[in-house]
Order: structure tokens, then C-alpha cells, then sequence
């Protein structure tokens, strides 16, 4: 399969073959027997550094059940430019939820994504919709993921465009979403000859 890959990158663009694959787009790979792991250990470890977070603990999870981050006005305003290049936002609070991601990332970086031989390449897309989790404006969040066989392929979560009435119709929403994901996974499979 990498040969054939190979062959199909060297008959389009001026490529040269020179030894096993260690990055692909910056990530580290590691390939095996039985399939192709890689993880973003190298860009967390980058990020940590940049941040002066490296000697930080890591946290088992990305946010307390029990925080809520609002639009806090009489909150003290921080370091805009470190926060900015963290995440775009300005306030302390969000700013500590910044750092705890971090925190949770760090203890992450040896997980990555496995990608055995021989799967089969039936697509399955995931969706799902939390009504009403924002606080502050009440727009539901649709959360996707595309599996071709047994192997993640994209994931996203975002924040819905208009305001939902009913867990119905934020499902709804998501649901078109993810057709949406399902026709491009499609297209791409096509355009891969796969």
C-alpha cells in the first residue's frame, strides 16, 4: 500500500523516496508490521515549552464539571498577548480553563491514532448535539467523528449557528452535519480510488 501510495505521490509531484517515514506533516509516525501509529507528542512538548508550561501536572481531565466560563466584565484582564496566542480570548478565567487543557494535554502525549492493515473502508459517521451547554448564549454544540473502517479519520466540535428550541432540533442539526462530513469522506474515497 505505501509503494502504491508512493508511486501515485511520484507520478504527480517531484518527489524523492530516501528511507522509512519517521514525520508526515510534522507528526511523528512509527510504522509497523501491522499498521501506522502517530501522535502530536513533538507539537504538545513545542506548545508546553512556548507557553512555560512544560514542568506543569498533568490533569486526567480537559475541564471541571464544575466550571463556567461566562462573559465576565468586572473579571481581571491578563497578559493579552501570551493569552491571544493561546486561544484569542481575555479573561482570567478563561485563561486558567486555557492552562488546565494544557495541563491535560501534556499527560496525553504519548496517545495517538492506530491505523492497522487490512481494514475494511466502510465509512461511519458519529454526531451528537449537547442542548443548551453555552451559558451565555444558549447555542447547542454539534460534535462529529468519521470512522473509515475501525480507524478515526476527522473529528470536530462546534458551536451551532442558530439558536435550537428543542434536543430535536439541535440533533437535526447535527445530523446535517454530519451527511455533510459522510458526502465529503465519500468524495475523498472517490478521488483516492479507493
Amino acid at each position: 500500500m505505501c509503494d502504491e501510495f508512493a508511486k501515485i505521490m511520484h507520478d504527480e509531484f517531484e518527489i524523492s523516496m530516501m528511507d522509512e517515514l519517521n514525520f508526515f506533516l510534522g507528526l511523528p509516525i512509527k510504522q509497523m508490521e501491522d499498521g501506522i501509529f502517530f501522535n502530536q507528542s513533538k507539537y504538545i512538548k513545542e506548545m508546553l515549552k512556548k507557553f512555560g508550561l512544560e514542568d506543569s501536572k498533568p490533569m486526567k481531565t480537559l475541564m471541571s464539571s464544575d466550571t463556567k466560563l461566562m462573559k465576565d466584565k468586572e473579571c481581571d484582564s491578563v497578559d493579552s498577548t501570551k493569552y491571544q496566542g493561546m486561544i484569542e480570548a481575555l479573561k482570567t478565567s478563561y485563561l486558567e480553563a486555557v492552562k488546565r487543557i494544557f495541563r491535560h494535554i501534556k499527560g496525553t502525549t504519548h496517545l495517538g491514532l492506530w491505523y492497522p492493515k487490512g481494514t475494511s473502508i466502510e465509512t461511519v459517521v458519529n454526531a451528537n448535539s449537547d442542548h443548551v451547554k453555552d451559558y451565555v448564549d444558549r447555542k447547542s454544540t454539534s460534535s462529529i467523528c468519521t470512522f473509515v473502517g475501525c480507524c478515526l479519520t476527522s473529528w470536530f466540535s462546534k458551536k451551532q449557528t442558530a439558536l435550537v428550541i428543542s434536543t430535536t432540533e439541535g440533533e437535526y442539526v447535527s445530523a446535517g452535519k454530519a451527511c455533510q462530513q459522510a458526502l465529503r469522506m465519500k468524495q475523498a474515497l472517490i478521488d483516492y480510488d479507493v
